[in-house]
């Protein structure tokens, strides 16, 4: 059977390009080496943490959150059991809604490991060895990105974690060391905080999320640092030994000096993921490679006809709504439309409490841009809604250009960041000024009127402070 597309991969980036495709009359297939759908994001990254975050906030809120708005409920016994299950049903709920979805589009799914054994042929192995190779005129690779290892660190799943095997602890941990300072090493390691765990980050920089706004990220880690959570800024990891059930970790100051040596239950290793390309069969092909990334130009495509790639397996943030974006982009240029990403407006998000989300420019980027700019900043401790849910850490602060007021960056800290976000997005997606979001009315009580307020102090006129 011949198809106009394969894609390899059905993670955000992959099923949806899927579905594009389909719904503009491609007849495609999608190819997917795990038993579900979904990629790294539904099965074992995005999905399952948020919904552990949201647990273990609602644990720790009523454990200490709770008495100063008049509820008293005693204080709160832990299933980490029953916690699992409502994160495994949170996957299962969303991998079946793959299938359902590309069911429904009538996309031909095919369970299997996949390769490129020549342009427009797409070989899948399943799981029994067996091997069909199927035609296309088109191809995208979509196989996003797996954890990196530290060098001469052995990840067991069990004492030494990645963040997939943070996410199936059989019980919390006495004590857990975080390798690395990044959003999967915060957003896990506060999870196992507020359930009960001493946990220690430590990061070779000298700085928390690396490529953030710095001062938002200032602000940030003192806020996690009166959660309890514990940091080593500035230190490496030389050695990380395992007995049974615990490790020793010695960590050194990245700039030299005498080395510590931690104990640990578990440590988890977090120091960022890698372009997943193993298998199939790129070299042999001659598609150019870059860092570990497939090389694509402006349309996704490779140096080898018929063959695109989007996701994290390319260029650009390992973010799962980038992903998306390219998938639909890629389809319609497969279609003959004018599929386009504008990555000036990305956002991203720290899914920790308090969130974190930006979107644009940071003052650094700004800086060493030589880009002239204005800053306005608001505080949630000055907002009448903030006040009354009591979630006033934080503050919203919007970057416009001196000269023409265009907004090129807005970063939030604060709750319910994730949501608050995308204002700024759609405004900074159509060219919009600062002056543009103060004139736009916000309902009155609102988290969301802090972003307004922040645009008004760009020129100083902002109402509530």
């Amino acid at each position: 059977m011949s198809y106009d597309l394969i894609v390899i991969g059905s993670g955000p980036g992959g099923y949806v390009c899927a579905i594009r495709a389909a719904q503009l009359g491609l007849k495609t297939a999608i190819v997917e080496k795990r038993k579900t759908h979904g990629g790294t994001c539904l099965n074992i990254g995005c999905i399952p943490s948020k919904a552990l975050l949201h647990a273990s906030e609602v644990f720790e809120e009523v454990a200490h959150g709770l008495g100063a708005l008049g509820v008293n409920v005693g204080k709160p016994k832990l299933d980490l059991a029953a916690m699992m299950k409502h994160k495994d049903e949170t996957v299962g709920a969303n991998v079946n809604g793959v299938a359902f979805l590309l069911k429904k589009n009538k996309i031909d799914a095919f369970h299997g490991t996949g390769a490129i054994p020549a342009a427009g042929k797409v070989e899948v192995t399943a799981e029994d060895g067996s091997k069909q190779v199927l035609e296309t005129r088109n191809i995208v690779i979509a196989t996003g990105s797996d954890v990196a290892s530290l060098p001469g660190v052995t990840i067991d799943e069990k004492i030494v974690v990645s963040s997939t095997g943070a996410l199936e602890l059989g019980k919390v941990p006495a004590k857990m060391i975080v390798v690395g300072a990044g959003v999967i090493g915060l957003e896990l390691g506060s999870v196992w905080r507020r359930l009960g765990a001493d946990v220690t980050v430590v990061e070779y920089l000298d700085r928390i999320l690396p490529g953030m706004d710095l001062d938002t990220c200032k602000q940030f880690q003192r806020m996690l640092e009166k959660q309890g959570v514990k940091f080593m800024l500035g230190s490496k990891v030389a050695k990380i030994e395992t007995a049974k059930s615990a490790a020793k970790v010695t960590v050194e100051p990245a700039a030299g000096g005498e080395a510590q040596v931690l104990d640990a239950d578990v440590v988890l290793v977090a120091i960022g993921r890698r372009p997943y390309s193993e298998g199939l069969g790129l070299d042999s092909l001659g598609v150019a490679m870059e860092r570990g990334q497939v090389v694509i130009d402006s349309h996704f495509a490779t140096n080898v006809p018929g063959i695109y790639a989007i996701g994290d397996v390319v260029r650009g943030p390992m973010l799962a709504h980038k992903a998306e974006d390219e998938g639909v982009a890629v389809a319609e240029i497969l279609a003959g439309q004018h599929g386009h990403v504008n990555y000036d407006v990305i956002p991203g998000v720290v899914y920790t409490y308090p969130e974190i989300a930006s979107v644009g420019a940071t003052e650094e980027d700004l800086k060493a841009r030589g880009v002239a700019y204005k800053s306005g900043k608001f505080p949630f401790t000055a907002n009448g809604r903030a006040r009354a849910m009591r979630h006033t850490d934080g503050f919203v602060k919007v970057l416009a250009d001196a000269a023409t007021d265009r907004v090129l960056g807005v970063h939030i800290l604060g709750f319910g960041a994730g949501e608050m976000i995308h204002e700024a997005a759609v405004l900074m997606e159509f060219g919009g000024s600062s002056e543009d979001l103060a004139r736009t009315c916000h309902a009155h009580p609102t988290m969301s009127e802090a972003v307004k307020e922040a645009a008004l102090a760009v020129e100083k006129r902002a109402i509530h402070t």
